[in-house]
C-alpha cells in the first residue's frame, strides 16, 4: 500500500469540514501556517509525523484513518468477519451429523453463558 498525499489531504479536509472548522482554525490548533494546511489538504506537500499526529489529535481521528482511510470500527468488523468465515470454513469440512452437533453445542454454550 502506498502513501497517497492527495487522499490523506481529502480525509483531513472532510473531517475539518465535518467539525465545522476553517483551514485557518485548523492551522491555529496545530500551530502551523494557514498556507501549509492548504497545501496538505490539496496533497501538494507531505508532512512530518509530528504534524500528522497533531492533526489526527485535533480532528479526533486515528493515524490509520488519515493514512489508510480505515477506522477502528472497520478493523473490528473485519476481524469479526474473519472469525465468522473461519467458523463457516470449519463447519464446511464436517459431515451433516457433525454440523448439527456443533450447532447444538453452540446453542447450549450460548444458553449457558446467558445464565451467568
Amino acid at each position: 500500500m502506498k502513501y497517497n498525499k492527495i487522499e490523506v489531504g481529502q480525509r483531513i479536509r472532510y473531517r475539518r469540514i465535518l467539525i465545522g472548522w476553517t483551514q485557518e482554525e485548523l492551522a491555529e490548533k496545530i500551530g502551523r501556517a494557514y498556507k501549509y494546511c492548504q497545501d496538505i489538504e490539496r496533497g501538494t506537500c507531505g508532512m512530518s509525523v509530528e504534524t500528522m499526529l497533531s492533526i489526527a489529535s485535533s480532528l479526533n481521528v486515528s493515524l490509520d484513518y488519515l493514512i489508510y482511510g480505515t477506522t477502528e470500527s472497520e478493523k473490528e468488523t473485519d476481524a469479526l468477519l474473519g472469525e465468522q468465515q473461519a467458523v463457516i470454513n470449519l463447519l464446511g469440512q464436517c459431515s451433516d451429523q457433525k454440523r448439527r452437533y456443533a450447532l447444538d453445542l453452540l446453542k447450549l454454550f450460548m444458553k449457558a453463558s446467558d445464565n451467568r
